[in-house]
């Protein structure tokens, strides 16, 4: 198992890339695989070596390109194949006298088009020379880490009136993995993660899967030191007994959220289309995942929601929520959120209301705060208010986490709030979920100061909810299967 793991590990960590099809056109896939890669080098981010491969041009961006991969001078971890989908075979041949670790074949016209034949030649010359394939027909990795990134869509796009929009933004680093069959998805899922500071830790593409799949990546995630969370789309499974096998071995030790596509008659006909898959039945599905102990969203809205929660807080002991919050509507819309999830919004001990009145009468919280579930602190609200009462709800041991819906727009709060808020999650180590609704420069900045300070931040109610329910789900899952559930 381990050397099957290194292997995969070339895919993030090569020490060396030839980018075969590398070309010197703007615009083109070759040359944007190639841009990335040269400027993450320039940057000093990615230690590669790097070699462009391409038979009419001797140079690429600074870089001296060599007519073909047998022309490289020295050896090859990862080949990137960037050329039409006939020639692909020749490459794997080439790959295979370089002794490659791994190769990533960008190009499509295979399986999803019903050219099976070709797809399988490939798989076979990768499997005689020991060498593990990706795709083909994806986009291949993202490492923010190792600056390994073959996600070859422009990132800036021009406009007719000459200014330059940001297409294709990349999530800075963190506690994410996604693994995704659907490249447009993945590319989709970057695009949100980072306009919703989402750190990513890895990301692959699967594309056709010809040899490396969803449960190859799912093991080789389940050791990475650096995810703390796996997202994965997929539309098929092909082995799942084996993935259930790894799902259940990986979920005690940190949670995997699955976005399973093709549930519906016509979703199933959709995804046999578009890579050849077959999506088998939901309820096999559903009732594997659960054995698994994996977490399924049945949104993009939850998926990310679950996502960007588990790789920010410790899962929860118990399903009995707090809610702490400035607004009385809002504050009603998220307890029917909750409920609607499955989770308790109980009424308060009378200890908890008791240390609540005490603050009231020490001139802490307002006479007209409202003392229940939720706690309404009302629009003269202000930092230490925030701060007293979610401490108080934090500290009940009846309460296994706390929302804290905490619109901007009261006068008297200021982002020191924020602060004091996300310190006490800290420090008392119960799982704390915050939300401001509106789409206001401030709204936007209190949201994003709460992820900065590990406190996941969402833009509805709902979103709130959901992502205490993935913190309650996996906290249930370890104790199930076995795991603990501390403080990470």
């Amino acid at each position: 198992m381990q050397a099957r793991l290194e292997q995969l590990g070339a895919f993030f960590e090569p020490s060396s890339i030839a980018v075969v099809g590398a070309s010197a056109s703007p615009g083109k896939v070759g040359y944007n695989v190639l841009f990335n890669l040269a400027e993450n080098r320039r940057r000093g981010l990615l230690r590669a070596e790097l070699y462009p491969v391409n038979p009419r041009v001797r140079e690429l961006l600074g870089l001296p390109c060599y007519p073909r991969l047998a022309d490289v001078p020295s050896p090859v971890d990862l080949v990137v194949i960037v050329v039409p989908a006939k020639y692909v075979p020749d490459v794997m041949r080439e790959a295979a006298r370089k002794n490659a670790k791994a190769a990533i074949v960008i190009s499509s016209g295979f399986s999803e088009v019903g050219n099976w034949e070709l797809e399988e030649e490939v798989v076979r010359i990768g499997r005689d020379a020991g060498i593990r394939i990706l795709g083909p027909n994806c986009v291949g990795v993202y490492d923010p880490y190792t600056g390994v990134d073959t996600v070859f869509l422009p990132r800036l796009k021009a406009l007719r009136d000459g200014r330059e929009l940001v297409s294709s933004p990349k999530p800075p680093r963190g506690g994410i993995s996604m693994i995704t069959q659907s490249g447009a998805f993945g590319v989709s899922a970057l695009d949100y993660m980072a306009g919703h500071n989402m750190g990513v830790s890895r990301f692959v593409s699967l594309g056709n899967k010809c040899d490396v799949d969803e449960t190859d990546m799912l093991e080789f995630m389940a050791t990475d030191e650096r995810t703390r969370v796996v997202l994965m789309y997929v539309e098929d499974i092909r082995d799942g007994r084996r993935f259930l096998r790894v799902a259940k071995a990986t979920t005690p030790v940190k949670p995997v959220v699955v976005l399973k596509a093709g549930w519906s008659r016509a979703g199933a006909r959709a995804v046999q289309s578009h890579t050849g898959a077959l999506a088998g039945s939901d309820e096999v599905y559903e009732a594997a995942f659960r054995q698994a102990g994996v977490l399924r969203a049945r949104s993009m809205a939850e998926f990310f929601s679950m996502g960007k929660a588990l790789s920010m807080q410790p899962p929860a002991e118990g399903r009995r929520v707090a809610i702490v919050t400035d607004a009385g509507g809002p504050g009603i819309m998220t307890v029917d959120a909750c409920e609607a999830r499955g989770l308790e919004v109980p009424e308060l001990p009378e200890t908890t209301k008791r240390r609540l009145r005490e603050l009231v009468q020490e001139g802490v919280l307002l006479p007209f705060a409202a003392i229940g579930n939720p706690i309404d602190l009302t629009v003269s609200v202000d930092a230490r208010m925030y701060e007293e009462a979610t401490r108080v709800v934090l500290e009940d041991p009846s309460i296994h986490g706390v929302i804290v819906l905490a619109l901007h727009h009261p006068p008297g709060l200021v982002e020191d709030f924020v602060d004091r808020v996300a310190r006490l999650a800290r420090e008392l180590g119960k799982p704390v979920v915050a939300c401001d609704i509106g789409e206001a420069e401030m709204a936007d900045y209190v949201r994003r100061r709460f992820d900065e300070l590990g406190v996941p931040a969402f833009e509805a109610p709902e979103d709130a909810a959901t992502a205490m329910w993935a913190l309650v789900a996996y906290g249930e899952v370890r104790r199930k299967l076995g795991g603990l559930t501390t403080s990470r």
